[in-house]
C-alpha cells in the first residue's frame, strides 16, 4: 500500500509558513494600534499648543497699555488730515484754523512758439539760496530749447530745483513757457532768480513772472503760528497734521478721544483666545462610558495643571491706584459651563468712564515706591511663557513625552520585524529540508511497493506451476 502526502509532500497546508508568520505579526499589529492611539494624543497636544500660541500672540500685540489703546480723531478733513501716535498723543480738544498754506519759490519765463524747436540760445541760469550759496545751470547749443533746459535742471537732483514746460493756454503764438520751482517750501527756502544770461536766441529769454516762497500760517487755540511746510508734527504732542487747504476765518476742532470700540475689540479677542483654551480642556474632559481615554487627553494631568494656572490668572487680585481689582471688574466672568463670558456694555462703560483703571487692571502700574505691579495681561503672559517654554515647558514636556513613547514603539516594531524576518528564513529552511526528507522516504516507499508487487507475481506463478 502506497504512503499518501500533502501538497508539499508533508500533508500540511500549502501556506503553513505564511500562517505561522501572520501569527508572529500579531504583537506588531497591537503595537501599531497603540502607536495610532498615542499619535492621536500628540495631535491633540499640538492643537492645544497652537491655541496657547494664538492667545500668546494676542498678548504680545497688546503687551502694554499704549499698545492696547486706540485713539479716535474727529476734525475737518476737508482742510486738514490728522494721524495720531497712540504712544504719545493724549485725549483732548484743540481749536484750529488754517489761514495760509506754505508754498515754494517759483518763476515762469517768457513765451516761445515751440517747446522743442524754438531756439532759446546758449548761456546759463544763476540763482542764490537763502544761505548765500550761488548755483548755476549751464545751457549749451544741444539743449537750447525749453525742453532741453528743463531736462538739464531736472537731471541734477542736488540743485533743489524742478522745471516743467507748460502751455499757458493763452492762445497766443508763443504759449510755451518754462516754470522753475524750488523743491522746499517756506520763507527760509525763498530763492531769487535774478540772472538769466542767454545769447544768440530767436528772442529774449527772461523771467517774466516770479512767486516768492511763504510759510504756512495756522492758529492753534487762537494763537497764530508759522510753519515752514504744510505738515506739522510738533504743534500737538503725538499728532501729525497735514494742511490740505487754507480757509481763513474757518475755525474748527481737533478732538482726540479713546477709541472704545477698537479697545473693546482687542480685549474681546484676548478673551476669545483664552476661552478657546478652556473650551478645548472642557471638551477633552467630557467623559462617558463610550469615551476612549487612550485616544484623548481626558483626565490628563497636563490639562488640569494648565486650567488651574489660567483660572488663577483670571481670579488673581490686581493692585491698581483705585484699589484691588480683578478681570471680572471689566465684565469678564466665568459661566457655569466653565467658559468665560464678556459683557460688552459693562466693558464699554468702564473704558468710557476710566480708561486708566482699565489699563491698570490689564497691565498693572508703577507704585509711588517705583514698583511695577502685574496686571492680568502680565499674569497670563507668564502662564503662557512657562507652558510653552522650550524644552521643559508644561506642554512641550508633554509633547516630548508622547513623542518618546512613539519612538519607543517604533524601535520595538523594527526589532520585532527583524526577528520575524529571521524566523521566516529559518522556518522556510526547515520545511524545505522536511520536504526533501519526505520525498526521499516516499521514494523508498515506492521501491518497497514495487518489490512487494514483484514478490506477489512470483508467488502466483509458483502457485500455477504447482
Amino acid at each position: 500500500m502506497a504512503i499518501s502526502f500533502g501538497s508539499i509532500n508533508t500533508g500540511l497546508p500549502k501556506d503553513i509558513v505564511k500562517q505561522i508568520m501572520e501569527a508572529e505579526k500579531i504583537p506588531i499589529r497591537k503595537m501599531e494600534d497603540n502607536k495610532a492611539k498615542i499619535s492621536e494624543k500628540k495631535i491633540l497636544v499640538n492643537e492645544l499648543i497652537q491655541l496657547v500660541r494664538d492667545a500668546s500672540n494676542i498678548i504680545a500685540n497688546n503687551s502694554t497699555a499704549r499698545s492696547l489703546r486706540e485713539l479716535s480723531i474727529e476734525t475737518n478733513e476737508d482742510i486738514i488730515g490728522v494721524t495720531a501716535d497712540k504712544n504719545i498723543a493724549e485725549p483732548g480738544s484743540h481749536q484750529f484754523e488754517v489761514t495760509q498754506l506754505a508754498r515754494r519759490s517759483s518763476a515762469m519765463t517768457s513765451g516761445f512758439e515751440d517747446k522743442d524747436e524754438s531756439y532759446v540760445g546758449v548761456g546759463f541760469i544763476q540763482y542764490f539760496l537763502p544761505d548765500g550759496e550761488s548755483r548755476s545751470i549751464y545751457v549749451d547749443s544741444d539743449n537750447a530749447s525749453l525742453s532741453g533746459i528743463a531736462k538739464l535742471i531736472n537731471s541734477d537732483p542736488t540743485n533743489g530745483m524742478k522745471a516743467n514746460v507748460v502751455n499757458d493756454g493763452s492762445g497766443t503764438e508763443e504759449p510755451y513757457r518754462l516754470i522753475i520751482t524750488l523743491q522746499d517750501t517756506g520763507d527760509e527756502k525763498r530763492a531769487d532768480f535774478p540772472y538769466f544770461y542767454f545769447v544768440d536766441g530767436e528772442k529774449d529769454f527772461y523771467l517774466e513772472f516770479e512767486r516768492e516762497a511763504v510759510d504756512a500760517k495756522v492758529k492753534l487755540d487762537g494763537f497764530e503760528i508759522e510753519l515752514p511746510e504744510n505738515k506739522a508734527s510738533e504743534l500737538i504732542p503725538g499728532l501729525t497734521i497735514d494742511l490740505r487747504k487754507a480757509s481763513p476765518g474757518t475755525e474748527f476742532s481737533i478732538n482726540v478721544s479713546e477709541n472704545i470700540e477698537a479697545i473693546q475689540e482687542k480685549i474681546s479677542d484676548l478673551v476669545l483666545k483664552v476661552n478657546g483654551i478652556f473650551k478645548f480642556i472642557k471638551t477633552q474632559n467630557t467623559l462617558d462610558e463610550n469615551t476612549d481615554t487612550s485616544r484623548t487627553l481626558g483626565g490628563d494631568i497636563t490639562l488640569q495643571s494648565l486650567e488651574g494656572r489660567l483660572r488663577s490668572a483670571v481670579f488673581a487680585n490686581i493692585q491698581t491706584e483705585f484699589g484691588p481689582r480683578r478681570l471680572g471688574d471689566l465684565g469678564v466672568k466665568f459661566q457655569k459651563n466653565g467658559l468665560l463670558q464678556l459683557e460688552p456694555s459693562e466693558l464699554s462703560a468702564k473704558i468710557s468712564s476710566n480708561y486708566k483703571e482699565v489699563a491698570q487692571i490689564l497691565h498693572g502700574h508703577i507704585t509711588e515706591e517705583g514698583i511695577k505691579t502685574e496686571g492680568f495681561v502680565n499674569k497670563i503672559d507668564n502662564v503662557f511663557r512657562v507652558v510653552l517654554r522650550m524644552p521643559d515647558g508644561l506642554l512641550q514636556s508633554r509633547k516630548k513625552g508622547i513623542q518618546s513613547q512613539i519612538d519607543l514603539i517604533d524601535r520595538r516594531i523594527q526589532n520585532k520585524q527583524r526577528m520575524i524576518e529571521n524566523k521566516e528564513r529559518i522556518v522556510k529552511d526547515r520545511f524545505s529540508r522536511l520536504e526533501g526528507e519526505i520525498a526521499r522516504i516516499k521514494g523508498q516507499g515506492a521501491g518497497i511497493s514495487a518489490i512487494q508487487a514483484g514478490a506477489a507475481a512470483t508467488q502466483g506463478m509458483v502457485t500455477q506451476l504447482g
